[in-house]
This record gives structure tokens, C-alpha cells and sequence, in this order.
């Protein structure tokens, strides 16, 4: 048996490289004398071979695996919430949507130091995108003087899953009402929690 089922799974690639584009903080999940050791960080899908591009701090454990081929678990998370029955057609049970992508791969070191530079102002380009208000310069002193403590690696993917859970299974309004669920509980939860934290 599939799980999850069919219907909450997305095997299209293009799907889940704009779920990776549009949300790129990554978990990372490495393996080391059976104790996972996890990371979260921005990884940038290179459309050219298809690779994702991170930089790690030499400074976080998880540095030292990230080489060697060695095997790797990424999980990139979209919008997700809680839905609640009362906002369906038809009668429901409580339940939760979310979008994920699962990928597992090898990871390889890059020494260069030239391809690490490269790399941070490639990923801050695309990070500042659309508006490009900020560029990071290649003779910026602060970016030279950081690069020995900032570790470049690239992931090859060898599986790609898409979990989306978006009440593909209901009726077509009540899809609808859990997409505009989606996006009403998204942008409340976000206020409410920076409100009480900041």
C-alpha cells in the first residue's frame, strides 16, 4: 500500500521544483553512528544539472558529513494548517493540509574557494528576487573575509516525493474552501505568532 495515498501524492517534478524555488529553507538530515544529526538551511536548485547548492557554517557538526558521496534526507515544507470541518460542504472529520517535498540524495564537498564566492552571491541574487535590493559584490571585504568559515556542498537527488495534502480527495468546493483555508490560516498564524513573540 501507498502512503500517503495516491491521491496526496505529486510525482511531478516541475510541482515539487517550485515547491523547492518558492520555499527554499531546507531540512537536512544526515546520519552519523545511527544518530541523525539535522540542519535548516536555504538550498538553491541549479537548473543546469539539477543539483541543490548549500553553504554550511564549519562551525555546525553536520559540516563534517556533508562530503564523500555520503547519503543525505532533504525535506522542503510549503504552507500547511489545520482544517477544520466546519469550513466543508459536506460532513468531514477534522484533519491537516500541507504541502511537502521529500528528496534523498548524495552530498559532495566543493574546496574552491572561487566557487563558494560565486555561489553566495549566485544564492543572494536569487534570494533577493524580484526586487534586487540588495547585491552582494565580489570585492565586498565582508564576504572575503568569511569565506574560510562557510562550507560549499551540492546535493545530487537520486529520489524526488511530493506529499500534498490539499483535500484533493473532496468534493471541488470543498477543495476550494480548504484552499482558501490555506491561505486565510497562513497569513493570520504568521501574525499572530510574530504579535506574540516580538
Amino acid at each position: 500500500m501507498n502512503y500517503p495515498p495516491k491521491h496526496h501524492q505529486d510525482n511531478d517534478k516541475l510541482h515539487l521544483i517550485e515547491v523547492i524555488k518558492t520555499y527554499p529553507l531546507a531540512t537536512i538530515i544526515s546520519v552519523k553512528d545511527n544518530v541523525p544529526l539535522v540542519t535548516h538551511l536555504p538550498l538553491i536548485y541549479r537548473e543546469s544539472d539539477g543539483k541543490l547548492v548549500g553553504h554550511i557554517d564549519i562551525y555546525n557538526p553536520q559540516a563534517k558529513l556533508l562530503k564523500d558521496n555520503k547519503d543525505i534526507t532533504i525535506i522542503f515544507s510549503g504552507p500547511q494548517c489545520y482544517i477544520s470541518p466546519s469550513i466543508y460542504t459536506t460532513t468531514q472529520l477534522p484533519t491537516w493540509n500541507y504541502v511537502k517535498v521529500h528528496l534523498t540524495g548524495t552530498v559532495i564537498k566543493i574546496e574552491s574557494d572561487e566557487a563558494l564566492k560565486q555561489s553566495l552571491i549566485t544564492m543572494t541574487e536569487f534570494l533577493e528576487a524580484p526586487d534586487h535590493k540588495y547585491v552582494l559584490e565580489p570585492d565586498n571585504p565582508r564576504l572575503d573575509a568569511n569565506l574560510s568559515y562557510i562550507k560549499m556542498f551540492e546535493i545530487t537527488i537520486d529520489t524526488w516525493e511530493g506529499k500534498f495534502k490539499l483535500s484533493q480527495d473532496k468534493k471541488p468546493k470543498d477543495i476550494e474552501n480548504a484552499r482558501n483555508e490555506l491561505l486565510r490560516a497562513n497569513q493570520e498564524s504568521i501574525k499572530a505568532f510574530l504579535d506574540n513573540i516580538f
